[in-house]
């Protein structure tokens, strides 16, 4: 019989190939490892042509059970289960601990064929002569908009337009540990535990002490409004016993 070009579709992996009816189920299995990295042993096959139900690939006796006797329909879905325990299956997605090259700034700034030398071809970002008045400009815009808000450390406030997050501002200024911030940051206490951090940024503390309860969080001005904000009572509405 003449070969079947299927689906296999798997956790890690999906890709179409030539199956031959003639293989065993077991000999699939074997085929099937290096492609889905799971072992024969722990694979649970199963058949989906289009239009169709799943259909389970499996025997009694795998060894001599043909795939022959299966609907092998072209371009049908092999899928291929897992059905090891989480923790004993491999993880081919993490790359964490992967060596990656990284190339030297100084050898970075020396190419032609970079997006940092069409950057600077293009005078564009840091490397257009006009940017610091941009940049200027951006934090004078940044600090009317802070007069205007009336944000000032102390005063109660809400973070974003949900009503949800309320707190206290604790800092107005620079925060020179967010790489794309230009002009001031709010840091705001927030009521409940459900900020970024607690105060603090990258080992710069910027009001409180340390704690483990996530209290703080840092934004732009345009997401602070200040006002008579009271601590939210989530027994307010409760009626008494």
């Amino acid at each position: 019989m003449a070969d079947v070009p299927l689906q296999v579709i798997s956790e890690n992996a999906a890709s179409e190939r030539r199956i031959t009816p003639s293989w065993t189920i077991g000999q699939l299995k074997a085929k099937l490892e290096p492609i889905t990295g799971i072992p024969p042993l722990s694979q649970k096959l199963s058949l989906k042509a289009s239009g169709a139900d799943r259909i389970p690939v499996e025997a009694a006796d795998e060894e001599n059970t043909r795939l022959s006797s299966f609907p092998l329909a072209p371009y049908a879905e092999l899928h291929v289960a897992d059905t090891r325990p989480q923790g004993a299956r491999e993880n081919y997605t993490d790359t964490s601990g992967v060596d990656k090259y990284v190339m030297p700034e100084e050898e970075y700034e020396k190419k032609t064929d970079s997006v940092l030398a069409w950057k600077k071809a293009q005078k564009l970002g840091r490397f257009d002569p006009s940017a610091p008045d941009h940049e200027q400009a951006k934090v004078a815009s940044m600090q009317r908009e802070l007069s205007q808000r009336g944000i000032e450390v102390g005063k109660r406030c809400r973070v974003g337009r949900d009503d949800l997050r309320r707190g206290v501002v604790k800092y107005v200024g620079e925060v020179k540990e967010i790489p794309s911030g230009v002009g001031p940051w709010v840091g705001v206490q927030l009521d409940e535990p459900v900020g970024k951090n607690d105060g603090s940024i990258a080992g710069t503390r910027y009001w409180g002490e340390a704690s483990e309860m996530k209290h703080g969080v840092f934004v732009r001005p345009d997401r602070v409004e200040v006002g008579d904000y009271p601590v939210m009572d989530d027994l307010e509405d409760m009626e008494e016993i």
